[in-house]
């Protein structure tokens, strides 16, 4: 019985190993598009995949905070003004980006964008308090996902979807703990749709802050 236990142990360590030790290829042909890139997750991580050579098309919600993020980054990285709570918005960013991929598709969809406020006690909130922090945490990751979809379908790309550990637990009321859990439930669903229909892989983790 030990002896079963701990070659399973053994084998699930080396696929680990194997698995983080598994680079991704032609880093320069591939295209990932990031939202909320102004400041925080998203800002850093358009920089960090910038530097590793990546082409990087950075949706920002200010020209003030495109253009900081341009000045501290190489000529690859292009960026576009996105409100994720307004359609015409998105149906412009999703043009913006077919423009620039082509034919090779979208490799990568980073749904970063999100806010925290208004947060407090549920009794303290009033109907749009909650509406304003689902309608970007929520609804505008999921018809950006939505509008995306099939760019990331032609180079059988990723999607990943910034959650929170308070998208598992609530440790207070309003609308961010509601956003994460359905950012959540949103990305169980569209994993476990079948890959040849969707063509990509959705990830998501408890990601704190946004």
């Amino acid at each position: 019985m030990w002896l079963y236990l701990v070659a399973l142990v053994g084998l699930w360590t080396l696929l680990r190993f194997f698995r983080e030790r598994q680079v991704v290829s032609h880093l320069q042909d591939k295209y990932v598009f990031i939202t909320g890139c102004d400041s925080g997750f998203g800002n850093l991580l358009a920089r960090q995949l910038d530097r590793r050579g990546m082409r990087v098309l950075a949706a920002c919600l200010t020209e003030k905070g495109a253009e900081e993020l341009r000045n501290k980054t190489s000529d690859r990285l292009e960026t576009v003004i996105l409100d994720v709570t307004k359609t015409e918005s998105i149906v412009a960013a999703t043009q913006w980006v077919k423009e620039r991929v082509g034919n090779r598709g979208l490799w990568g969809l980073v749904n970063n964008a999100g806010i925290s406020t208004p947060s407090g006690p549920n009794e303290w909130m009033k109907k749009q308090d909650f509406a304003r922090v689902l309608d970007v945490n929520l609804l505008g990751m999921i018809e950006v996902t939505l509008s995306m979809l099939p760019l990331v379908r032609k180079a059988r790309g990723r999607v990943v979807n910034v959650s929170s550990v308070m998208g598992r637990m609530s440790f207070f009321g309003g609308g961010y703990c509601i956003s994460k859990y359905g950012v959540e439930a949103f990305s169980d669903s569209l994993r476990s749709e079948k890959p040849k229909r969707i063509g990509q892989e959705v990830q998501q983790g408890p990601v704190c802050g946004d």
